[in-house]
């Protein structure tokens, strides 16, 4: 799950509820899903069945 833009900047990501860390672009979010076990993540950024965007609008990192 991608959580709403942090008011700095940066957007949570947890998995499983587990904190994965703070994205600041699509290229973190994949850094983090990889190490999620998910190694061919790119594809899967805009299925809703695998990454749930919430608070705003996706591929969005800028703050709040």
């Amino acid at each position: 799950m991608v959580h709403p833009a942090l008011g700095t900047g940066g957007r949570q990501v947890t998995a499983r509820g587990e904190n994965l860390g703070v994205a600041f672009s699509d290229e973190d979010l994949l850094e983090f899903l990889g190490r999620a076990g998910l190694p061919d993540a790119e594809d899967l950024l805009d299925d809703p069945a695998w990454v749930k965007w919430r608070g705003g609008q996706a591929h969005y990192y800028g703050a709040a």
